[in-house]
């Protein structure tokens, strides 16, 4: 039988959170798994956090909904953490652009259909693969998305549980539509052993991400832990409708880190507004999950 109760971390965390203003809810179930669930709201919508580290998805949900509070636009989050399995989500099933993020689906996709026909990726593939996760190269992902073709991108969308991804129509590759769930999903494949993708190939997109050039670094990567291996993938584009698309995907790996994040937005009046916003919620989960390693 269950039961449930607030820790007394939580407690003190919840007065205090009240104390400043913010409506904060938490629970903590008693029982095998030792989760506690928080949720804090923000902009319209809830942060919900789940941890088996006691005090965390408290802590999580109210830092993270104050950093995105007051921000304009639209923003959507997921996170995983496997050391001390906790989650947190933020309008996780909202629709945005994919911009240049949806490379990384894009990679998969080139690799598993590689992996099907029993062969390695051609000297070009391989050329045009790495131009298109490290330099962020159009020209690249313009190639790739008709040599997969939309069959090859929806096969794989469909065995890595993307399924609420919608490719975009055409060469439109930067209108995909994506989630951050489905995004964390992605981060998830290539961090963990499956049946999509084999272990090389995982090993080969988290290099090439690992090896994005120096001003592309910006977004989830902000305040990680030096001691972490971070791949990265992040995305921009304007349009008259909803301004700047600024989105940013991640993982982070090595020396006891296991952890992924994705922060979605748009309707941002600048680009540097968006990765302002972003940077605002990847730095307190990052602070939060470096606190919780100690």
């Amino acid at each position: 039988m269950h039961t449930s109760r607030i820790s007394r971390w939580a407690r003190r965390g919840l007065v205090a959170a009240v104390a400043g203003g913010s409506l904060l809810t938490a629970l903590e179930t008693a029982g095998p798994a030792m989760a506690s669930t928080a949720s804090s709201p923000t902009g319209g919508s809830t942060v919900v956090c789940t941890s088996k580290k006691p005090g965390l998805a408290l802590q999580l949900s109210h830092d993270i909904a104050a950093a995105l509070e007051g921000r304009k636009g639209r923003s959507a989050l997921a996170v995983y953490d496997r050391t001390t399995e906790t989650t947190c989500r933020f309008q996780g099933g909202t629709h945005f652009d994919s911009a240049s993020v949806v490379k990384v689906t894009v990679l998969g996709a080139l690799l598993r259909q590689a992996g099907e026909a029993h062969r390695h990726l051609t000297p070009q593939e391989a050329r045009w693969a790495t131009a298109m996760i490290t330099k962020s190269d159009n020209a690249a992902t313009d190639a790739l998305w008709r040599r997969v073709g939309l069959p090859g991108i929806k096969r794989f969308l469909d065995l890595a549980q993307m399924r609420h991804t919608v490719p975009g129509k055409g060469g439109a590759w930067g209108l995909t539509q994506i989630t951050a769930d489905d995004e964390l999903a992605l981060m998830r494949l290539l961090t963990s052993p499956n049946t999509v993708l084999t272990p090389s190939d995982r090993a080969y997109a988290l290099d090439l991400m690992h090896r994005v050039e120096p001003d592309q670094q910006w977004g989830v990567p902000a305040g990680a832990p030096a001691s972490a291996t971070v791949h990265v993938k992040n995305g921009w584009l304007p349009r008259k409708t909803n301004g700047w698309r600024v989105h940013s995907v991640g993982a982070f790996t090595g020396n006891g880190h296991d952890y992924g994040m994705v922060v979605l937005s748009h309707g941002n009046r600048t680009m540097d507004y968006g990765v302002a916003t972003i940077e605002a919620a990847a730095r307190v989960i990052q602070r939060d999950l470096t606190a919780a390693e100690v």
